[in-house]
């Protein structure tokens, strides 16, 4: 069994969060694991990506070759369409449905919405609203991740709830906690 998941979003928003999370989640569960990450202009809003392959056998290669993603999870629905030639046949989008507007010419909310709308598998919601109604904004990739569980596969929702718990612990308990709840929120709000 196998999953290979596409992370795409703008610097500071927590894609290497998310595959943080998700890296430990499938240390814990004896997976093996090979993540590739870009993130050289992250520090001024630019585009971040990473890819992650889950998998019970070993696996040769860290970069998902186009059509191979089985998920694509973003941050942002821009990011989401750039990334849509790596996506596989029956493969997922999982993404914010609010834009990140970083540049003059950003495409028209409607037009992206409509586009990531057309594609068979497409779940989205505005994960920094939810964040914020939970109180913490700074969590809204946990509430994406949340999102993604059921896409995921290859890891269990309480794997990945452990992985927060373990990644977030060095930062004290309210931010566990907060994390917690974001990805519970965005893991209920889908079903």
């Amino acid at each position: 069994m196998k999953t290979d998941i596409k992370l795409a979003g703008v610097g500071g928003q927590g894609i290497l969060s998310i595959a943080t999370v998700l890296g430990e989640a499938a240390t814990a569960a004896g997976l093996y694991l090979k993540q590739a990450e870009v993130h050289g202009m992250s520090q001024r809003g630019g585009d971040v990506q990473s890819d992650l392959r889950l998998s019970t056998e070993p696996i040769f290669s860290d970069l998902i070759p186009q059509g191979g993603a089985d998920l694509i999870l973003s941050m942002e629905p821009m990011e989401a369409l750039r990334y849509l030639p790596y996506l596989a046949e029956g493969g997922a989008v999982v993404t914010s449905s609010k834009p990140f507007v970083n540049i003059p010419d950003y495409p028209a909310e409607t037009e992206l919405l409509s586009e990531l709308d057309a594609l068979p598998k497409v779940v989205r919601m505005d994960i920094e609203a939810v964040a914020k109604g939970l109180l913490a904004p700074r969590s809204a990739n946990m509430v994406l991740l949340g999102m993604a569980a059921p896409h995921i596969g290859i890891l269990s929702p309480e794997d990945l709830r452990q992985a927060i718990r373990t990644v977030f612990a060095r930062k004290g308990e309210k931010v566990v906690e907060d994390n917690l709840k974001a990805f519970d929120a965005g893991h209920e709000g889908i079903q």
